[in-house]
């Protein structure tokens, strides 16, 4: 039994529901009176409901991404018929913009935009206490992270040892192309490095090997890559795995240096390079230097 389910849909069963994670952390006294349920796309919506019915909530809180949006509708629409005393919040990427042109928002009770980890948990006081919200529509804006409680402890034996095992080390992008939800989300806030390494460290203790930092872009600040780099380079052993989003153009010699420390496979950068025409970039807003973008390109061909 639960007042509050937090539910996800995630696109299969390797990856975890970061955000729900950190919202079930930062729930402060209304931790124990929630649960955090994890499904698949591809889990009959019936089992789903069951799930959730369960619990017998009087929230439910979903989070709704580009590949579960579909399926998350047609979850509201039943939820609606079949728990119709529940209160339906919506809040991640999908809902986070153009809400009063989306059927789901229009069906939910609330939707949070952007950054829920604060004001969701105001939001479920406010319910269970029968107050009124004085809105339907909630901006969390962007959070100090400097104030968040990491989520690290919340995932299982069985997570670690099944399935993706996500971190960050910031949030934000500090582009703003016109294509992507996450120029939105500004400015870029680092988590302080005495708070996230030695949850890192508590993460290697208990056995994870594979880290996929979730940061849109990890070389931005290059002295504060390089601490975290050195991090688990003086705590490597065989098996252990990074993977890091970063942008081509900003590689200077220190961080090439310590990224050629790293074992061959033990490491993946997933770079992004939306085009080498300086006119389209312009339309879309893409700053790159195109010159330096284009000689690491090649560099990485060969």
């Amino acid at each position: 039994m639960a007042d509050i389910v937090l539910a996800a849909l995630n696109s299969r069963y390797s990856h975890t529901a970061f955000g729900l994670r950190y919202l079930l952390a930062n729930m402060e006294e209304l931790q124990p009176r929630t649960a955090m349920l994890e499904y698949e796309i591809k889990t009959p919506l019936d089992q789903v409901i069951e799930g959730i019915a369960a619990h017998s909530p009087r929230i439910v809180g979903l989070s709704v991404y580009i590949w579960n949006a579909n399926l998350a509708l047609t979850l509201v629409k039943r939820l609606r018929k079949e728990l119709p005393g529940v209160k339906i919040v919506l809040g991640g990427p999908e809902v986070s913009h153009e809400v009063e042109k989306q059927e789901i928002c229009a069906l939910a009770d609330f939707v949070v935009m952007n950054e829920g980890d604060f004001v969701f948990p105001i939001l479920c006081r406010q319910l269970l206490a029968g107050e009124t919200p004085p809105q339907r529509v909630i901006n969390g804006g962007s959070v100090d992270v400097r104030k968040l409680k990491l989520p690290y402890y919340l995932y299982t034996d069985e997570d670690i040892a099944h399935r993706v095992i996500y971190v960050e080390a910031s949030r934000g992008c500090p582009f703003d192309c016109e294509f992507c939800l996450f120029s939105l989300n500004i400015p870029v806030r680092r988590f302080p490095l005495e708070s996230i390494l030695p949850a890192f460290q508590e993460l290697l203790d208990r056995g994870v090997r594979h880290f996929k930092f979730m940061d849109r872009t990890f070389n931005l600040s290059i002295k504060y890559g390089i601490d975290i780099l050195s991090f688990f380079l003086e705590r490597y052993t065989p098996g252990l795995f990074l993977h890091f989003e970063m942008v081509p153009d900003r590689l200077p010699e220190e961080l090439k240096d310590i990224l050629s420390c790293f074992p061959k496979g033990s490491m993946q950068l997933e770079v992004g390079i939306q085009t080498f025409n300086e006119e389209v970039a312009e339309r879309i807003k893409r700053r790159q230097d195109y010159a330096i973008t284009a000689e690491k390109y090649s560099l990485a061909a060969q």
